[in-house]
């Protein structure tokens, strides 16, 4: 069985479904938790607002959901050349803020995503998914958009690799709006930060 990821958790492993791929994470013996229905609630809401691989079932030791096919993002970036380079990885940056501004819309903090290499898949239409929401919560003060600005823009080999690509952007000014949207979470605020990340148009 192909193993497509290991947690502390589980072990994620593509099966079959009626005759259709989807990937199967399977609880660790020696996993923390007591099963995978805290996960299994967590992508649920997560799917309400369009994040994350579709959940489609859940028992103690067992969760299924979506196959998602693709290449992780930092390899997906690093692999990207010739024309239209930069727009595509805008593009891609761009739809993983507005996935993170929703979950910050409805109260959910995914956990993981100020280190995010292996949080983000990148589909063969250049769509993002966020996976991975095992330590996710409703409970503590959502940080995604913050936590996914500080990857892309400041903080990480990755941040490292986008101004290799993109270029350099104002990191002082970013820091100053991501507070300001820590304080005051509106669209208002989000749309500043896309701004100053030159995520708002696209060109070449």
């Amino acid at each position: 069985m192909p193993v497509l990821g290991k947690g502390c958790v589980g072990i994620v492993v593509r099966a079959l479904l009626d005759k259709k791929r989807i990937a199967l994470k399977i609880r660790r013996v020696d996993a923390d938790r007591i099963g995978m229905q805290h996960e299994a609630e967590m992508l649920k809401t997560a799917n309400k607002v369009e994040v994350g691989p579709r959940l489609i079932g859940v028992s103690e030791n067992f969760l299924l959901m979506d196959f998602v096919e693709g290449t992780l993002l930092p390899e997906w970036i690093e692999r990207l050349k010739g024309k239209g380079t930069r727009n595509r990885i805008r593009q891609v940056l761009r739809d993983v803020l507005e996935q993170c501004w929703r979950l910050d819309a409805i109260d959910l903090d995914h956990g993981e995503l100020s280190r995010a290499p292996k949080h983000i898949i990148i589909g063969r239409d250049n769509k993002a998914v966020i996976v991975d929401f095992e330590t996710a919560s409703l409970q503590r003060h959502v940080s995604n958009v913050t936590s996914i600005c500080q990857y892309f823009f400041i903080g990480s080999q990755t941040a490292k690799t986008i101004r290799r690509k993109l270029g350099k952007i104002n990191q002082e000014m970013l820091r100053t709006n991501l507070k300001n949207y820590k304080q005051n979470r509106t669209r208002e605020n989000f749309n500043k930060i896309l701004r100053i990340c030159e995520l708002t148009s696209f060109h070449g």
